[in-house]
């Protein structure tokens, strides 16, 4: 029986900031469709590890192989060519929006597909267009990042990652820095991505996203993954003493 192509496969990656070694050898497989939730203490190592995984930190060693492209092999990364072309491929949304604070909605959409791909701004305005009913904010079109929540200004971040047609999408802690009432319309949007196939990869302390939604938890602590599994046996019978004290300690706040 042939087994499914991984479209991230990531083996030993390594990342130190000067003496402190962050990530301390990675190996992960994600395969095409898959929902992979990264959880831990904060510290150790999450954030660094999504942000190697499109180029946005370089690896010290190891290799990260995504949408069958080498991103990184023993330390040596693509060519900002070659790197700007994976990007299409691998969408990321991260804590605090980046929007361009001057641009409305719908233009924040459509700068990565006119400039990139070189579409239409009539077909990347309708396309836009059908985005933001996918995120719920159709009728923000034209509204500018400065008079949108927090929650809308991340669900219009989404679609912005999205309108590039991505293989894959990193969230990095994207609902950290909303007030806790807006968190459920960001996951929202998560969720339905989720139910229709998209590839994956979240750092979170949403726990209920991780346990509902999630294929594969991953645990971090010090910099290495100290358990995976799925998602009823890492909440109810974690092989880990350090994963239990983490869960523990983050459930009771709950």
């Amino acid at each position: 029986m042939k087994t499914q192509e991984p479209i991230v496969s990531i083996r030993g990656l390594r990342k130190s900031f000067g003496e402190h070694l962050v990530l301390q050898g990675i190996d992960l497989d994600v395969q095409p469709s898959q929902v992979v939730v990264i959880i831990g203490p904060s510290g150790s190592g999450k954030s660094t590890f999504l942000r190697c995984c499109n180029g946005l930190e370089p690896a010290d060693s190891g290799r990260v192989e995504i949408c069958g492209r080498v991103l990184t092999d023993a330390g040596h990364m693509l060519g900002d060519l070659a790197l700007n072309r994976l990007r299409e491929d691998v969408g990321m949304v991260f804590q605090s929006f980046n929007l361009f604070p001057h641009l409305s909605a719908i233009d924040n959409i459509t700068i990565g597909p006119r400039k990139v791909r070189g579409m239409s701004r009539q077909q990347a305005n309708a396309e836009a267009m059908d985005l933001l009913d996918k995120v719920g904010l159709r009728q923000k079109a034209h509204a500018m990042p400065g008079s949108l929540s927090g929650g809308q200004k991340q669900r219009v971040a989404i679609a912005r990652a999205l309108a590039m047609q991505p293989q894959v999408m990193l969230f990095d802690e994207p609902t950290s820095a909303l007030d806790p009432e807006l968190v459920g319309e960001v996951l929202q949007v998560m969720k339905l991505l989720a139910t229709e196939g998209m590839t994956m990869m979240v750092v979170t302390h949403e726990m209920d996203f991780a346990r509902e939604v999630g294929d594969v938890v991953v645990v971090m602590d010090g910099g290495v993954v100290i358990e995976a599994g799925p998602p009823s046996t890492i909440f109810t019978n974690p092989a880990q003493s350090r994963t239990r004290d983490f869960l523990r300690a983050v459930l009771s706040r709950n």
